[in-house]
C-alpha cells in the first residue's frame, strides 16, 4: 500500500479557518533557488520572548517587538534584495508594497517547533511564504477553551506556497507550526493595523497584550 503524501493531508474548505488562503506553487524553483542564497547570508539571532530563548532564529525588517517593554521597536528597514517579494506578496494580497510594514526572515532547523499564538496586534493581514522544506501549520480556535485535538485544523505547507491570514483566521485562531522534519525558512510579511477612521497606522502603539509576535 503506497503511503499518503504529506500534502495529501489537506482539510475540506469547510474545516479551513474564515480568512484563510493558501497557495502552492507561488514560486519557481528558480526564485527558490535565489532566496535561498540570499537568506544564508542573513545575521539570524535567537527569537527571544522576555526571559524564553527559542530554537527558531530570526531577522526582523521594520520592527521587532520588545517583550520586556511591550512594544514595537525600530529596526533597518527592509532590504533591497526582498523589495521584488516583498511587491509580488503584496500584488497577491492586492495592496500596495508600503502596505507590507513589516517582514520576519525565519530559520526553523530540523526538529524546531512554533508554539501556540496571535500576531502581536499592531498588525493586521499576514502573509507567509515557505523555502526549503514542508512543514504543517496548525489552527485552533481562540481563545481556547478546553482545548482539545479535534478542535485542530493541519494545513500542510509545502515549499514555495503563499498563504494568507487574514479576518477571523488572523483574529479568531491561534496558529502554531509542529516541528519540522528538516531545514526550513519562511519569510513573512504584514500590514499595519488602523484606527477605526483608517487615517494613521498604528503600529508603533506601546499597548498590546502579552502574545507571542512570530
Amino acid at each position: 500500500m503506497q503511503q499518503a503524501s504529506l500534502f495529501d493531508l489537506v482539510p475540506p474548505p469547510s474545516r479551513l479557518p474564515a480568512g484563510f488562503v493558501y497557495q502552492p506553487g507561488f514560486l519557481s524553483p528558480a526564485d527558490e533557488a535565489g532566496l535561498l542564497a540570499l537568506v544564508r547570508t542573513l545575521p539570524f539571532a535567537a527569537a527571544r520572548y522576555k526571559a524564553y530563548t527559542a530554537r527558531r532564529r530570526v531577522v526582523s525588517y521594520g520592527g521587532s517587538f520588545d517583550y520586556d517593554a511591550n512594544r514595537l521597536q525600530p529596526t533597518a528597514e527592509l532590504i533591497p534584495e526582498l523589495h521584488g517579494l516583498r511587491d509580488r506578496a503584496a500584488a497577491w494580497l492586492g495592496v500596495p508594497p508600503e502596505a507590507l510594514v513589516h517582514a520576519l526572515v525565519a530559520e526553523y532547523a530540523p526538529g524546531t517547533p512554533l508554539g501556540w499564538h496571535r500576531d502581536v496586534p499592531q498588525f493586521e493581514d499576514v502573509v507567509g511564504i515557505s523555502l526549503g522544506s514542508e512543514a504543517i501549520l496548525r489552527f485552533r480556535p481562540y481563545p481556547p477553551v478546553a482545548p482539545k485535538k479535534a478542535d485542530v485544523v493541519r494545513v500542510a505547507v509545502a515549499p514555495r506556497s503563499i498563504y494568507r491570514l487574514q479576518g477571523p483566521a488572523r483574529w479568531a485562531w491561534q496558529h502554531s507550526v509542529a516541528p519540522t522534519g528538516a531545514l526550513r525558512w519562511s519569510i513573512t510579511f504584514r500590514t499595519c493595523v488602523r484606527p477605526a477612521d483608517r487615517t494613521a497606522c498604528s503600529c508603533c502603539e506601546t499597548e498590546t497584550p502579552g502574545e507571542r509576535s512570530r
